[in-house]
């Protein structure tokens, strides 16, 4: 499968993203979907993660309440509304597909997107 992130950009603290990845190829549905982020100097992280159906979510601790992670398998897309953003929360985007029904480990992403850019200003 093959992945396209979109909707980074500059934004000043407090407002909002919304970040899309589309994918192409094999069965969106068959994928767990996850987002992750590096911020300059510093490892990728985990941020959010869904399943296959998108019944089940799970948020790193610091974004929880502000970010909300979807899919919309008839479009194969997947979503993240990011809410309330932080300087903090500057870094790369990358969305990710995982064989797995849903995981929040990095290694078990087997697919990536190239990245999006997300500036928060203070």
């Amino acid at each position: 499968v093959q992945l396209q992130a979109s909707g980074g950009g500059l934004v000043q603290a407090g407002g909002s993203l919304r970040l899309s990845c589309a994918a192409s190829g094999r069965t969106f549905s068959s994928y767990g979907m996850g987002w992750f982020r590096q911020a300059p100097g510093k490892e990728r992280e985990f941020v959010a993660a869904i399943s296959w159906s998108g019944g089940t979510t799970y948020y790193l601790n610091s974004v929880k309440g502000r970010f909300t992670i979807s899919r919309d398998n008839a479009k194969d897309t997947a979503y993240l509304q990011m809410n309330s953003l932080k300087p903090e929360d500057t870094a790369v985007y990358y969305c990710a597909a995982s064989l797995q029904v849903v995981s929040t480990t990095r290694d078990e992403y087997k697919y990536w997107g190239q990245g999006t850019l997300v500036t928060v200003s203070s």
